[in-house]
């Protein structure tokens, strides 16, 4: 039988890393940017049920991961309702025209 390893967890949660710090990277648009965000937060998310599952054997990774959900559940309404503000101003989501705002 297939037996999966901390190594396999670890290749996952490098791909997610890859694809989110890419992703930030190359979009223009806020939501773009914000899904990036979500995946690199997601990679860590794996990384610390992986090591509690393997290294630890405690709570303390599934504690980690919770908290990681929690504070992406909070970051994504936060940067929505600025995306949203934002819209209303500009009509536009694009980042490039950030530099107008003033304050």
């Amino acid at each position: 039988m297939f037996d999966i390893s901390l190594t396999h967890f670890l290749i996952v949660s490098i791909l997610l890393l890859a694809a989110g710090v890419v992703t930030v990277l190359t979009k223009r648009n806020a939501i773009g940017i914000l899904i990036g965000v979500e995946l690199i937060i997601n990679a860590a998310g794996v990384n610390f049920v992986a090591f509690n599952r393997y290294a630890y054997q405690g709570v303390d990774g599934q504690m980690f991961a919770v908290f990681i959900v929690v504070l992406a559940a909070a970051e994504a309404a936060v940067a929505l309702a600025i995306f949203l503000n934002y819209y209303n101003n500009f009509s536009s989501i694009d980042v490039e025209q950030a530099d107008e705002l003033r304050g």
